[in-house]
C-alpha cells in the first residue's frame, strides 16, 4: 500500500509539469513569434504479479522440461515521470501590419540578435530603428546581419524573400542573418522571445539553400498556440490530477484501517 502513494504521488508531479507548460502556453498566447512548448512523460517499468501460495513450478512428463504453475494476476504500473519538455516549432500563422521593420520567417529558422549574454535567436521580427539608425527588437537589442549590425537611415527600404534589405535606391544594404540547428526542439527559452543553444540543439550553422525561409515584410508571425486544444488538455489534467489524488486518498485510508486493526489484535 505505501507503493501506492509514491505511484499516485509520481503521476500528481507529471499532471504538474504538464499543467506547467500549458499554462506558460496559454499566457502567451498573444506574443509574437511564440511558441508553444510540450511535455512528453513515460513510465516506469511494470511488475508481473503472480499468486505466491503455488510453487510456481511443474514438470512435464517424459523429461520434456518444466513450465510455470504460479497464476499470473495481472501487471502492477509503478508510476510516471516527465521525460522532456520540449518547443514545437510549427508554423505559426501571419499577420499583417504594413509596417516596413516587422518581418516574418515563412519556414524554420531564426533571426541573430546580440545581446549582453551573447547571440540568442528569436522568431519575433517586430522590430524597429533606434535613435542610431540601428535595426533593433523591441527589447532593444541590435538585430544582426551577415555583415554586423544593420545601419538604415529610416524605413524607407525594402527586404526582399531572401532577408536582403535594399535602400530607395534599391542598393543592398545588408542580409538578414538567418539560423538552423540540428536538433531545434532542444532550444532553451530564455525570454522575451529568445531561445539559446545547448549541446542538445548543436551550434548555429547559417541557413542557405532549402533551409533558409521566405522573408516576409509587413507581417509578423503569431504564435502557434491553439487556445481551445491547450484548454482541452488543461481539462484532461485537472481530471488525471484529481485521480492520482484520490488514489492517495485511498490508500491513505486503507493504511489507516490497517494500523487500526494491528493495534485492536495487539
Amino acid at each position: 500500500m505505501i507503493r501506492g502513494w509514491y505511484i499516485g504521488s509520481s503521476g500528481m508531479n507529471a499532471q504538474q509539469n504538464r499543467l506547467d507548460a500549458i499554462s506558460n502556453n496559454l499566457a502567451n498566447v498573444d506574443t509574437t513569434g511564440y511558441k508553444r512548448s510540450v511535455t512528453a512523460s513515460k513510465s516506469f517499468p511494470e511488475l508481473l504479479l503472480r499468486r505466491q501460495d503455488f510453487d510456481g513450478v511443474y514438470k512435464i512428463p517424459n523429461g520434456m522440461g518444466s513450465a510455470d504453475a504460479a497464476p499470473i494476476i495481472g501487471k502492477l504500473g509503478m508510476g510516471v515521470e516527465t521525460n522532456e519538455n520540449y518547443i514545437d516549432f510549427s508554423q505559426g500563422s501571419f499577420k499583417v501590419t504594413n509596417t516596413k521593420t516587422d518581418v516574418a520567417l515563412g519556414n524554420k529558422g531564426f533571426f541573430v540578435v546580440e545581446t549582453p549574454m551573447g547571440e540568442r535567436y528569436t522568431r519575433n521580427g517586430n522590430f524597429h530603428i533606434g535613435k542610431e539608425g540601428l535595426l533593433l527588437t523591441k527589447d532593444g537589442y541590435p538585430v544582426m546581419g551577415e555583415n554586423g549590425y544593420i545601419h538604415v537611415t529610416d524605413d524607407h527600404f525594402t527586404v526582399n524573400e531572401d532577408g536582403v534589405i535594399m535602400d530607395e535606391d534599391f542598393n543592398e544594404i545588408d542580409r538578414l542573418k538567418c539560423v538552423r540547428f540540428d536538433n531545434e526542439r532542444y532550444l532553451r527559452k530564455m525570454g522575451e522571445s529568445m531561445y539559446a543553444t545547448n549541446e542538445i540543439a548543436g551550434p548555429a550553422h547559417i541557413a542557405e539553400g532549402n533551409e533558409r525561409p521566405r522573408f516576409l515584410q509587413g507581417y509578423i508571425e503569431t504564435s502557434n498556440v491553439n487556445v481551445v486544444n491547450e484548454m482541452v488538455q488543461m481539462i484532461e489534467v485537472n481530471r488525471a490530477y484529481e485521480a492520482n489524488q484520490k488514489t492517495i486518498t485511498s490508500e491513505d485510508s486503507m493504511m489507516g484501517t490497517l494500523w487500526t486493526k494491528v493495534a485492536v489484535l495487539q
